[in-house]
């Protein structure tokens, strides 16, 4: 799905995505079920909504370590604001939200954009859900949580 997605939006998919550690996309049973997938993407509010950028890379320093990732698509929300999509595939997932403030923190940081500018959600891709956790935490929080444990 993820490689769809990418495809779609004109982005070279230039590795296999199930080659990159955490990249599978999970609880799709085969191609009868992506296609169902694709289906109800294309009848969602991203079907027509063109992402700034699909899967930009980051390295973020926090407490001391590096966390790599992609995000999955950022959006121009328009007046300086951006909304970062996590697309969810799977069927019974609780999806974690640090994750999602993780990915705020290194967009605002990498652009320069003040934190309270950068949304960030899942779509759960099977049922058009778009979940936006309250609340996210910010680095400070952030490292906290990295060194307390």
């Amino acid at each position: 799905f993820h490689a769809w997605v990418e495809g779609r939006f004109g982005q070279q998919v230039m590795l296999d995505p199930d080659d990159l550690p955490g990249r599978a996309d999970s609880g799709i049973d085969g191609d009868d079920d992506l296609e169902e997938l694709i289906r109800t993407f294309e009848a969602g509010p991203f079907a027509e909504r063109r992402p700034l950028q699909v899967e930009p890379a980051f390295a973020l320093v926090l407490g001391g370590q590096v966390v790599r990732g992609r995000i999955d698509a950022v959006y121009d929300a328009g007046e300086g604001r951006y909304l970062l999509v996590d697309w969810k595939t799977g069927r019974h997932l609780e999806p974690e939200p640090l994750q999602l403030a993780i990915y705020r923190v290194a967009w605002a940081e990498l652009h320069g954009v003040p934190l309270e500018q950068v949304r960030a959600a899942f779509f759960h891709v099977r049922t058009g859900e778009l979940v936006e956790p309250p609340d996210l935490p910010g680095r400070a929080a952030l490292e906290r949580l990295l060194t307390t444990g």
